[in-house]
């Protein structure tokens, strides 16, 4: 599919499975990444995964080949740490032991006046959310990194992802979530202002596996060119699942640019 809107000055690419899945590229991304920078498309990567720190993501990132600066990366994991110290929050964080550590410097001592949710399957059992349960019904916020229904754990294989257990503990506390990651608008708006393009939305895409969590909400309501690729999480069927019509759907990232800058 070739552009049919305005040409590309920025992208935002989701990290896992768009760029990789697991610890392997999706093919070709590696060199895709270098033609699109070769044809000064300004990048920033914006991811929603809270598994790792922003510094192991990065570390992860160039062990697989990837040339990127630490501060092209966008992360919803720095956008809760933000929006923590923001209000002042004492949270209850259900994140991994390595996500933590990006937290260390947080008072999370109870009484927890917040509860955040991110995906830490070791930590989403009913004893941590019953102890989430308990915060919330004693007046703490509810805050979700993101709600992804499930995400790409190895290639063709899906592992739930945090929504279900964010929807879990609203349905329970009848407290909405407020969301930081994609598909939040203030969450794109960043890597927009980083890139000098905030005012020209147009002008920039968004690409990724997930039609809601990466290509809805935010991504939409901003005016961005959306484009999904059919790896990591993509099903069959899933361009249906947006509300307006995708820019385009590619095989891949790789296949993208290659469509573009042939």
């Amino acid at each position: 599919m070739a552009a049919t809107r305005k040409a590309l000055k920025g992208v935002m690419l989701d990290i896992s499975g768009t760029l990789h899945v697991n610890y392997s590229p999706t093919p070709n991304a590696v060199s895709a990444l270098a033609k699109l920078r070769s044809a000064g498309v300004k990048v920033r990567f914006v991811t929603n995964s809270t598994k790792l720190t922003d510094e192991s993501l990065f570390a992860k990132l160039v062990a697989m080949g990837f040339e990127l600066d630490r501060s092209e990366v966008f992360s919803s994991l720095s956008a809760a740490k933000q929006l923590i110290v923001d209000r002042k929050y004492r949270p209850l964080l259900l994140l991994e032991d390595d996500a933590l550590a990006q937290f260390a410097d947080i008072d999370q001592c109870p009484p927890h006046n917040a509860v955040v949710v991110g995906l830490a399957p070791s930590k989403l059992d009913y004893a941590h959310m019953n102890q989430a349960f308990q915060a919330l019904l004693g007046g703490a916020d509810l805050v979700g990194i993101h709600r992804a229904r499930y995400f790409a754990s190895a290639e063709n294989q899906l592992s739930l992802g945090p929504g279900p257990f964010v929807t879990a503990l609203e349905m329970a506390t009848d407290k909405q979530a407020e969301l930081v990651g994609k598909p939040a608008s203030a969450f794109y708006q960043l890597a927009l202002a980083d890139m000098g393009l905030i005012g020209e939305p147009e002008s920039v895409a968004m690409v990724g596996d997930d039609v809601l969590a990466d290509l809805g909400g935010g991504a939409e309501d901003l005016g961005l060119q959306r484009f999904l690729v059919r790896t990591g999480k993509y099903r069959p069927g899933d361009e249906s699942k947006a509300s307006t019509p995708l820019d385009g759907t590619f095989d891949s990232f790789a296949d993208m640019v290659h469509k573009f800058y042939l």
